[in-house]
């Protein structure tokens, strides 16, 4: 039976009283007060929000809360890609934009393209999640050349591998330095959920870890880092997508946790990035039939969860958005009108990106005018967007200068701090035969990818090689077939080393990330093989997903990096090598394969 609302929200507010979890890493916090929600606006700052809310008729507030997807790429001004966007924000007065996928430069050259079509400024936004390098640029796939891009760090839990705690408040830093270069004022990180399930399709890395106190301790750093930068951090997956085995994007998960346990494990996080001035909370498509009563809502359509946890009990004054509307953890038996509708009435400010953006403000208006949502709900909200673009200082100056992009995005000395992380990210958690490091072996690296990682492997094997010349490479796919397999038998005998490496990273809406059954047999038997020989020969690496030693028990030597990106490679060659220290710990554990804090020091 649902206990109570009101006995639920009593015993949460004496849980947010007590004391937080763990005392933050001193840190410099300059800029954070200003951009918290609970910080007072300057004269000018008021008089904007006041001036601008009050110019507004109905349909053009519905429109503030209204933010769309925009891919990053290079597009001519009358292709049709862009003349839609040109609509939404002519036409219908979208509040923001959320950018993806592309170039720093050309990102910055569209934004600034749209600022110049909206009436009042846009709020500018993108996933810029450590790992996910969203302005990372392109690749040619026929040269295989990069067209460069912005830093890229290692994934959460790399960050949290390294064992210090400062990394995150210095990835949050830099991030948002060069978020702000390009015109980005509202990045949607950190992930602060727990990742307490080493089933997760969706969080997996994305995760500082599995400890509430300590994901709770970087993702507050995070946010003060990323805030001191001036750019808005966004708190995520409210109330918690770590306890979950469907990726949202594909399905409704259900988070079966009682409310003693969200209390104690999954809120944590979630109220220190608040306590640190976090100025958005983002919700998640996730069903909490302990804290809803039910199993087909998502949190993001219930008013329990969005206005009476979020709101009346952790007291976040902030701007809440919405996950993307299109994914199916909500997106399936909702139309867009009543989604829409439903997630005003749960809580949220922003929509983040409506399938129909033009239906979705119709829905809103149409909603106001027949009594379903009152005037006095949207102007709440649409005011704390407006204050949003104050406190980020759009609303005074929507453009920023190429020349200084180039000076700060991607910068030397960004570089060498994610190359710094990666190294010290690097773990050890079986070394069996005491193989790591080796160097000067005669050394086949076999590499499994996927098809769609066109870069993958490369920096890792040119790295082996440069100590050891000799090194043979094959590539495995999904495709490889068990004849091609059986095939590198010999060449398997020959070698006085053998490192297996798989490249196994979490992408949305596909899946588990895991090796495909066939390949994964193939090297358990490898394994079980080599485990059995009087002299054990294989180095396991798993780039990304850190739980892949389900699916090879019997491997005697298992590095793990945490994510698949140069840094990592290098980090992980130079650590097979003997080129560099071995310090890494991990965030998480796996039951009966190693615990949290594990990781062999070399």
């Amino acid at each position: 039976m649902l206990r109570p609302l009101s006995a639920c929200l009593a015993a949460l507010v004496v849980a947010c009283a007590s004391p937080a979890p763990a005392t933050l890493t001193p840190a410099p916090a300059a800029g954070v007060s200003a951009l918290a929600p609970g910080a007072a606006l300057t004269p000018a700052q008021r008089a904007w929000v006041d001036r601008t809310l009050a110019s507004l008729s109905l349909r053009e507030r519905a429109g503030q809360m209204v933010m769309v997807w925009v891919l990053g790429d290079y597009t001519n001004a009358d292709d049709s890609t862009f003349a839609e966007v040109r609509r939404w924000i002519v036409n219908d007065g979208i509040g923001g934009v959320s950018m993806s996928l592309g170039t720093p430069i050309e990102v910055a050259a569209k934004l600034e393209a749209f600022q110049k079509l909206a009436r009042v400024p846009l709020l500018a936004s993108s996933d810029l999640e450590p790992a996910l390098g969203r302005l990372e640029g392109a690749v040619f796939s026929h040269y295989l050349m990069e067209s460069g891009g912005a830093t890229v760090f290692p994934t959460a839990m790399a960050i949290a591998a390294t064992g210090r705690d400062q990394d995150a408040y210095d990835v949050g830093q830099i991030i948002g330095r060069e978020a702000r270069a390009v015109g980005i004022h509202v990045n949607f990180a950190p992930t602060v959920d727990v990742n307490n399930n080493p089933q997760n399709p969706v969080i997996n890395t994305r995760s500082f870890g599995e400890d509430a106190a300590r994901v709770a301790r970087l993702s507050a750093l995070f946010v003060q880092g990323s805030q001191a930068a001036g750019t808005m951090a966004t708190a995520k997956h409210f109330p918690g997508h770590g306890d979950t085995d469907v990726d949202s994007h594909a399905g409704l998960p259900v988070v079966s946790a009682d409310w003693a346990r969200f209390r104690q494990v999954e809120l944590v996080p979630f109220r220190a990035a608040i306590d640190a001035g976090a100025a958005l909370v983002m919700s998640a498509h996730i069903a909490l039939p302990a804290l809803e009563g039910d199993s087909t809502t998502p949190a993001t359509l219930a008013p329990r969860i969005m206005t009476g946890l979020l709101r009346d009990s952790l007291g976040f004054r902030g701007v809440a958005i919405t996950d993307a509307l299109t994914m199916d953890g909500v997106g399936k038996g909702y139309g867009v009108a009543e989604s829409t509708v439903l997630a005003i009435k749960a809580g949220a400010d922003i929509l983040l990106k409506p399938s129909d953006p033009t239906g979705a403000i119709d829905a809103i208006v149409a909603a106001v005018e027949r009594g379903e949502l009152s005037r006095e709900r949207i102007d709440a909200s649409v005011r704390r967007v407006l204050e949003l673009k104050a406190r980020a200082g759009v609303a005074f100056n929507r453009f920023v200068s190429l020349d200084s992009l180039r000076r700060i995005v991607g910068a030397p000395a960004h570089r060498a701090a994610a190359h710094d992380i990666a190294r010290r990210a690097v773990t050890l958690l079986r070394d069996r035969g005491a193989l790591v490091p080796s160097a000067g072996k005669r050394t086949l690296l076999i590499q499994y990818m996927p098809e769609t990682e066109l870069r993958a492997g490369r920096a890792f094997a040119a790295s082996l090689r440069s100590g050891n010349p000799s090194l043979r490479v094959v590539k495995l796919s999904p495709s490889t077939a068990a004849s091609q397999l059986d095939a590198l038998a010999p060449a398997i005998a020959g070698a006085e080393r053998v490192v297996l490496a798989a490249y196994v990273r979490r992408i949305e809406g596909e899946g588990r990330p895991a090796i495909p059954s066939h390949i994964a047999e193939w090297m358990a038997g490898v394994a079980r093989a080599d485990s059995a020989a009087a002299g054990q020969r294989l180095v396991f690496v798993a780039f990304g997903n850190p739980y892949l030693l389900r699916q090879l028990p019997a491997v005697g030597s298992y590095l793990v990096t945490y994510g698949v990106g140069d840094a990592l490679e290098r980090a992980a060659a130079d650590a097979i090598g003997g080129r560099a220290r071995i310090t890494g710990t991990t965030p998480v554990s796996l039951p009966g394969f190693f615990s949290r804090g594990d990781g062999i020091q070399r």
